[in-house]
């Protein structure tokens, strides 16, 4: 990294499956290649994704999957804040590789979670056995809530982009605001519900479609 700073949120030393972090660019910052792979959701500002032999320009709400092995490099040319996830790829036996992808939120379609109008999802990967993890944003309206405290294998790491609201985790609860991150450890009972006037959104990442 130059002219970039990692804020890490969660990774193999504190017990998690998967690094997440904040890549925070100055203006000419530079985020350079990885072995495993890499999803990155601009937040903040706008960046330069160069990859397969092509330049990609993204503003905020972008997104790009980098299977691993990709020779590819990210350039601000302002400042700029990058939601980045990076794990150790899993294959499977007659599955082949994920490919690259460049996307944009708004060009994914929103569904209710439980029927629930008020609760939206995006899933921005595929749900394909080949990727073995998933990264969503959801929206809360204002009072809307999860329909149940969940509890399961896999893992989560969670950054709040906009909004607020109070996460249950175990048998605590905890005001967030945007910013703030959450990592839940498989089996951590949890559960969120949006408080203000405006809606709570939140970028999530949970492993996905392997034996866990």
């Amino acid at each position: 990294m130059t002219n970039c700073a990692a804020i890490v949120h969660a990774g193999p030393a504190m017990g998690a499956a998967f690094t997440q972090y904040t890549a925070e660019f100055e203006a000419g910052g530079e985020l350079g290649n990885t072995a495993v792979q890499r999803f990155i959701f601009v937040i903040e500002g706008a960046v330069n994704l160069d990859a397969n032999n092509k330049t990609s320009a993204l503003g905020p709400r972008a997104y790009a999957y980098l299977p691993s092995g990709t020779t590819h490099r990210i350039t601000a040319p302002q400042k700029a804040r990058l939601a980045v996830f990076e794990k150790s790829y899993e294959p499977l036996p007659e599955v082949s590789a994920p490919q690259l992808i460049i996307s944009h939120e708004d060009e994914i379609a929103s569904h209710p979670l439980a029927d629930d109008p008020d609760l939206q999802v995006k899933c921005l990967l595929p749900d394909e056995m080949n990727f073995d993890f998933a990264v969503n944003t959801m929206v809360y309206q204002p009072g809307a809530a999860l329909s149940m405290v969940e509890m399961h294998v896999m893992e989560h790491g969670l950054i709040m982009l906009e909004g607020g609201g109070i996460y249950r985790l175990g048998d605590s609860w905890y005001p967030v605001t945007a910013g703030d991150f959450i990592w839940m450890a498989p089996w951590c009972p949890q559960w969120f519900g949006a408080i203000g006037k405006v809606p709570a959104k939140y970028l999530i990442y949970k492993n996905w479609n392997r034996h866990p």
